[in-house]
């Protein structure tokens, strides 16, 4: 029996490498569209959960006809012209350049260093016509992480109407707990903006009874500078460097109604 010389067995290798080498291309290319899809719904779900309309075994997508999205120009508050809401990533443009403004460190209390220039934002619609809920993402640096959630306000633009942390790697049991169904459950109610600016406090040992709980979310237990950095999330993006302008030109539009 003849022996294989070095050349065949190298031969046969890279035969077999390339094959599979098409094979996993062929798969990443077929299962492109669905993980798109899977992408796209899981976002909508954070969306819908952050207003309690998401409902297990329903479609995503017959939920989300409810939601009507929009892309802001968060320095002017007004619509952005031109970038499409169905592909325009946040978190990417956070990290570019050209679609970003670096903050003046004296006002990064969100320990974020850039903020995009635009933001999507999401209206639960009204039977009337107008809006009955707005949903806005906000993100802050927590103890290991960036913490992102989806933040529901009611149609008087200063209620809290729910939240939901969709992405964060903060230490489970502890900072992990933001994402906890009874300690998001808790935000409901209160009171988030006060003349413009955030009035979300999260303290220890709250107490219910008090004229201030109104403003005030259970801090996380042993989990400090998540609590701290969930609070100065708020900080930021309700103020002028944040949702500010547009929350300030939706208040006055819907005055002039």
């Amino acid at each position: 029996m003849s022996r294989e010389t070095d050349s065949t067995t190298i031969g046969k290798a890279v035969a077999l490498c390339a094959i599979c080498s098409l094979l996993v291309s062929v798969a990443a290319v077929s299962l492109r569209g669905l993980q798109e899809k899977n992408k796209r719904e899981m976002k909508q779900r954070n969306v819908l959960d952050a207003v309690g309309l998401y409902e297990p075994g329903k479609s995503i997508s017959e939920l989300f006809k409810q939601i009507e999205t929009q892309v802001i120009d968060l320095e002017t508050g007004l619509p952005a012209e031109g970038i499409d809401p169905d592909t325009f990533d946040q978190q990417k443009a956070a990290r570019d350049p050209k679609l970003s403004v670096a903050i003046d460190p004296k006002d990064d209390v969100a320990g974020i260093k850039r903020r995009e220039k635009y933001a999507l934002v999401y209206f639960v619609k009204g039977d009337s016509g107008d809006f009955d809920k707005v949903i806005l993402t906000v993100y802050g640096k927590g103890l290991w992480s960036t913490m992102y959630a989806y933040l529901a306000l009611e149609n008087d633009l200063q209620t809290v109407a729910g939240i939901s942390y969709f992405d964060q790697k903060e230490t489970p049991g502890l900072g992990g707990e933001v994402e906890n169904k009874n300690w998001k459950a808790s935000w409901k109610g209160k009171i988030a903006i006060e003349e413009g600016e955030s009035v979300i406090n999260v303290v220890k040992g709250l107490n219910l009874e008090s004229p201030q709980a109104i403003h005030q979310i259970d801090a996380l237990s042993g989990a400090t500078i998540t609590s701290n950095g969930v609070e100065n999330t708020m900080k930021y993006w309700l103020g002028e460097h944040g949702y500010g302008p547009f929350l300030n030109r939706l208040k006055q539009s819907r005055q002039g109604n």
